[in-house]
């Protein structure tokens, strides 16, 4: 004789409740999600971009403080590791001597907008025509090296944009923020398209089928 409790019935199963749920509902929160941060980047992106055309000194006064916290940091964490247990004995002098240029040289961009830019500048323009000459023996001596041309010509233009910065660098850095600026606005437009396609897939994602209830929006009432 079997108890009423273990009389099978329909109330046996509670283990398929949680199976209600529509699996495509976490793929579409996540698309969801995904076109509003693409959105909100993409706008962003343009606003940098406008601002740095319509109000270009400002930009690069902005620029130059950022530049000299960059410096300050650096020149702070090279001091610091120049004390490190790990730092060899003959790089803790070279390290303390970075550190040290760094340090002089971020206070140097806080005392005026001129120096600022044109450190930057030349900081810029050094390190491109470094990379550049570095970038042009690679491919000059390396016969077997995949796409040897374009790496040469990038190396070659991007030398003779670094000497460009170095001998006229406020003239230089100010076409370089007009260049900066409309590839600002063009890549945040871009993104902002994405987006805008991104939430027409999203809306176009198929419904839930008519029997499947969707737990937070039709959840039945516990007594029917």
């Amino acid at each position: 004789m079997t108890s009423p409790s273990e009389a099978p019935g329909p109330a046996s199963s509670p283990s398929t409740a949680p199976q209600d749920t529509p699996p495509a509902g976490g793929l579409a929160n996540l698309a969801n999600m995904g076109w509003q941060i693409l959105l909100t980047m993409g706008l962003a992106t343009t606003a940098l971009g406008v601002i740095a055309l319509v109000w270009p000194d400002a930009t690069l006064r902005v620029l130059g403080v950022l530049f000299g916290v960059y410096l300050l940091a650096t020149g702070v964490f090279g001091l610091a590791g120049a004390f490190g247990t790990h730092v060899p004995r003959h790089l803790r002098v070279l390290h303390f001597l970075t550190g040290a240029f760094s340090i002089l040289l971020g206070l140097i961009c806080f005392r005026g907008a001129l120096e600022s830019i044109l450190l930057l500048a030349l900081w810029i323009g050094f390190s491109w025509l470094l990379r550049g000459t570095m970038e042009t023996a690679t491919a000059a001596s390396a016969q077997d090296m995949p796409a040897r041309g374009w790496h040469m010509a990038f190396g070659i233009i991007s030398a003779l944009a670094g000497i460009v910065l170095i001998v006229s660098p406020f003239a230089s850095i100010a076409a370089l923020l007009l260049v900066v600026g409309i590839m600002a606005i063009v890549v945040g437009l871009t993104e902002v398209g994405r987006a805008l396609m991104m939430r027409v897939e999203v809306g176009r994602l198929a419904p839930a089928p008519a029997n499947q209830r969707r737990p937070l929006f039709h959840r039945p009432h516990p007594q029917h």
